[in-house]
C-alpha cells in the first residue's frame, strides 16, 4: 500500500525512531510500512494518522480494486 509517511515524517521533522514511539511500534516496522513491505492494522494505519494529525485517506492511498474478467 502506498503512503506518505516518509514526506509526513520529514515534514515534523521526525526520525523513524520517533514516529514508531509515538504509535507503539518498533523502529523496524515504520520502515517496513514506508517501504510498502508491509500493510498496517487498521488500528495502527489510525494511529499513524493521528500522529499527523491527519485522515487515514491523507496518509495512505487506497489501492486500486482488482479488475474484472473481461
Amino acid at each position: 500500500m502506498k503512503n506518505r509517511i516518509r514526506v509526513l515524517r520529514a515534514e515534523h521533522s521526525w526520525s523513524q525512531a520517533e514516529l514508531a514511539d509515538r504509535v507503539g511500534v518498533s523502529r523496524n516496522s515504520i520502515n517496513s510500512i514506508e517501504n510498502g513491505r508491509f500493510d498496517p492494522s487498521l488500528p495502527l494505519a489510525f494511529h499513524i494518522a493521528d500522529a499527523f494529525g491527519l485522515t487515514i485517506e491523507e496518509v495512505f492511498e487506497r489501492p486500486a480494486p482488482p479488475e474484472k474478467g473481461t
